[in-house]
């Protein structure tokens, strides 16, 4: 469009430095040079590149044309004006943390639960254009769709599900059904705006203080209660083992008492005192008893 408004000033002031007789000549050398110009300009406007992953909404003097140009080179009306917009995956993150979403600031959404106590969610929506609905979104939404539909109609859909849940609920077991809950009440109303909803991720959720506290005690006396189920198997397995080990010794008591004779001990016995006997440096002296020997032996 420069060139074109550039060289219809260059033709204006080449009819004007024309009318001289004087600079006639530098009139038709300028007048040459302005008509090159618009034809440039025209050429350079009739030609329109859309880069990969986008897509371009044409409108004629403020008027949506029905058709959009894949990427790639394309000709056209040089009246055209050509709106480019993004076709590939885009998110939207709502967060606490400063500087961490889309907005600056805490724009993370707070919601109250069944309970009545406020929650505060962290969300991440994943989202794309449909290329076909591109010219209807462009005449009733415009190119700011993020804002005026993806940020509020999340905000308003998470606020409006979250009623149905218990702040205990929503943190733990029921955190990926609500979050499916929310992902079908959004769909629908994206599809009619000609937005594709890919996914929705609740990144975090964040309870009072009050329920934080009564959860980390639940906790803490779950694992005490499970310390001391430990314990106690830990004494049963002990004493298991203890009497599993006087079962036994009593066992062995029995069958010594009752397998030994009087002859077999007495056998014993004299192997014992052979032993001492033949010891070389022990001076022994061995009191027998019954029937047993005395076996005195002075060696030094």
């Amino acid at each position: 469009m420069g060139f074109i408004i550039l060289g219809i000033v260059a033709l204006l002031a080449s009819f004007i430095v024309g009318a001289n007789s004087i600079y006639h000549r530098y009139g038709k050398i300028l007048r040459g040079l302005s008509l090159l110009l618009i034809i440039l300009g025209i050429l350079l406007k009739s030609i329109v590149q859309i880069d990969a992953g986008q897509i371009g909404v044409k409108s004629l003097f403020g008027k949506v044309q029905n058709d959009v140009l894949a990427s790639g080179l394309h000709f056209v009306n040089p009246m055209m004006e050509i709106k480019r917009l993004d076709v590939k995956t885009q998110n939207y993150t709502m967060s606490g943390v400063h500087d961490e979403g889309a907005q600056s600031g805490d724009d993370a959404i707070r919601v109250l639960t069944s309970d009545g106590l406020e929650v505060t969610i962290d969300l991440t929506v994943l989202y794309k254009l449909l290329p076909s609905e591109a010219p209807k979104l462009m005449r009733e939404t415009g190119d700011d769709y993020t804002d005026k539909i993806v940020r509020p109609l999340t905000r308003t859909k998470i606020r409006d599900n979250a009623v149905y849940y218990e702040a205990i609920s929503l943190y733990s077991v029921k955190r990926d059904e609500f979050q499916q809950r929310i992902f079908k009440s959004i769909e629908d109303d994206f599809k009619k705006r000609g937005l594709i909803l890919e996914q929705l991720l609740v990144r975090n959720i964040t309870l009072p203080e009050s329920v934080k506290a009564t959860i980390e005690q639940k906790i803490n006396a779950e694992q005490d209660a499970q310390k001391m189920q430990f314990v106690l198997l830990k004494e049963k397995q002990e004493a298991e083992r203890k009497r599993v080990e006087a079962q036994g010794i009593a066992d062995y008591q029995r069958i010594i008492n009752t397998g030994l004779t009087d002859q077999q001990l007495q056998y014993e016995q004299i192997k014992a005192y052979l032993e001492l006997a033949k010891s070389p440096n022990a001076k022994v002296v061995v009191m027998g008893k019954g029937n047993a020997p005395v076996i005195l032996d002075t060696k030094n």
